[in-house]
């Protein structure tokens, strides 16, 4: 499964949404306006790249039943 591309793509997919919601968190706790709107910023992303990370894990999930890779 490793050397699966999809699976590496899905995998850093995932990686990238954790590392998003971690820099969005960062900027709740710290006042200012400017820090509410990048924290905004930053979970506008996340779900875009979560979006993603989902279409990645779906897409390997799909391929994989079909065409049988164990």
């Amino acid at each position: 499964m490793l050397n699966d591309p999809l699976f590496l793509l899905a995998a850093g997919a995932c990686l990238v949404v954790a590392i998003i919601l971690a820099m969005g968190i960062s900027t709740f706790g710290k006042p200012g306006i400017d820090n509410a709107k990048r924290s905004n910023k930053f979970m506008r992303w996340r779900i875009i790249a979560q979006f993603i990370a989902v279409m990645a894990i779906l897409a390997f999930v799909t391929i994989r039943n079909q065409f049988g890779g164990q």
